[in-house]
């Protein structure tokens, strides 16, 4: 009995000790954080964990006590299947990033956190300061379950030496279709005289293209019901049979792009900063000047285009709510780790006054070289009023079953409006197939 007192009166000893509590805070507050090697983007970027390190030392710093650490050298196209992974062990870390494509199953399936009282009991968070649109991709439902990080617009791009050498002037920022159209016409030609048309209108604008600047809601929020019947469906339909018929059938490419023979190219902004040799200066290299442009409206849409968003997610399960909201608003929130994204990613930074900076505009001028035509508002103004397209289980396959449906459309000699209202049935009883599955 007297031994056991002893251990007893020992542990408590312990248990009451500073050293203990030093053992179990050390252990109990560290913050982990799932990330990937390389770009998002899809290039070579040899800073894939500046900004996260950066942000690491500025809040170990304002958060004495506290450790962030992450596993390094999870290549991206490896990264969805090791992070599904580690949510079925049980071993996800308490933060971690998410493609679009993935967003919607994660939150369905309640691997992330709602942040929404997080977000309202928070003074020091301000969702204003982020772009709508951005914000709006980490949104499931009526609740926000992840935060923007980063995020590309898409733009179009126009080869002005071309347009000026037509005498056309440069489209403003409210262009429509039918500018769109009448510049390709009138660009497209044989130049050489071997009667074989070797300069023209446009190269990969899509039929995605199309809907999201005239206004066509494809999938319902949650990927049960597509409306291919849409009359905006019919209009973009007819607009690309027009466009590609500009083209004798040659098959357009974005190496005729570079090579100065075509006029638009709509481009993710990230691949604009990443063309090699870095942004503007390709310019050097092919011999003409661009610019960028929103893309060209429809009858019944906007000057709009698509956002590509790659969010930040808050483990359901994490056992540090409060540390991993400060360091998650620390990534997307805070201006001086935004700002880094200027410098060390390819992407566009989520809160607008990082964008519209003349830190921004600078960082982007000497990575160039050159301002050429970068104007920041444009690039604003396309992150602001993006289309968000809808994520959903099995997205992408119901995405190409359109693609499918579309390019059937173009090529058959049916009635648009019949063929459309036939495909519309088929990609529903997919979409109903695969909710039951």
């Amino acid at each position: 009995m007297i031994l056991v007192g002893a251990a007893l009166f020992m542990s408590a000893a312990v248990i009451m000790s500073g050293i203990y509590r030093k053992i179990s805070f050390s252990r109990d507050r560290v913050i982990t954080v799932g990330v990937f090697s390389d770009s998002y983007w899809e290039v070579q970027n040899g800073y894939s964990y500046q900004i996260l390190e950066d942000a690491i030392a500025l809040f170990e710093e304002e958060h004495k006590g506290v450790r962030v650490e992450y596993v390094s050298g999870i290549l991206k196209e490896n990264y969805p299947e090791w992070l599904a992974e580690q949510i079925i062990l049980g071993k996800a870390p308490d933060l971690f990033l998410v493609f679009g494509e993935n967003f919607n199953d994660l939150a369905e399936i309640g691997a992330l956190k709602d942040l929404d009282e997080l977000m309202e009991e928070d003074d020091d968070f301000d969702k204003d300061s982020f772009y709508s649109s951005a914000l709006q991709c980490g949104q499931y439902g009526e609740e926000q379950y992840a935060l923007p990080y980063e995020c590309a617009p898409k733009l179009m791009f126009v080869n002005q030496t071309i347009l000026k050498e037509e005498g056309i002037e440069l489209p403003g920022e409210d262009w429509i279709w039918d500018d769109f159209y009448e510049i390709c016409r009138e660009v497209t030609k044989d130049t050489d005289g071997d009667g074989i048309p070797d300069r023209f209108g446009a190269v990969g604008y899509t039929w995605s293209d199309a809907f999201d600047s005239n206004g066509v809601q494809l999938f319902d929020r949650k990927g049960t019901e597509c409306n291919l019947t849409d009359e905006g469906v019919r209009e973009a339909i007819l607009f690309m049979e027009k466009l590609e018929g500009l083209y004798g059938g040659y098959n357009v490419t974005g190496k005729d792009f570079d090579l100065g023979r075509v006029a638009f190219q709509p481009m993710f902004f990230s691949e604009y900063r990443a063309y090699k040799p870095y942004p503007l200066s390709i310019k050097k290299y092919s011999g003409f000047e661009w610019e960028c442009i929103p893309m060209p409206s429809g009858e019944r849409g906007d000057n709009i285009s698509e956002l590509d968003t790659l969010l930040l997610a808050m483990n359901a399960d994490t056992s540090q709510p409060g540390y991993a909201w400060e360091f998650m608003k620390l990534l997307s929130g805070d201006e001086r780790i935004q700002s880094e994204i200027f410098t060390y990613s390819e992407g566009v930074s989520v809160l607008r006054d990082v964008t519209e900076s003349d830190k921004a505009l600078q960082l982007l001028i000497d990575s160039a070289g050159d301002h050429g035509g970068l104007n920041m508002r444009v690039l604003s103004n396309a992150v602001e009023n993006a289309a968000i397209t809808p994520r959903f289980r099995y997205s992408g396959e119901a995405v190409a079953e359109v693609d499918k449906a579309i390019r059937d459309i173009m090529e058959g000699s049916s009635n648009i409006s019949m063929e459309q209202i036939i495909w519309n049935r088929e990609i529903n009883n997919f979409l109903k197939n695969r909710s039951k599955g």
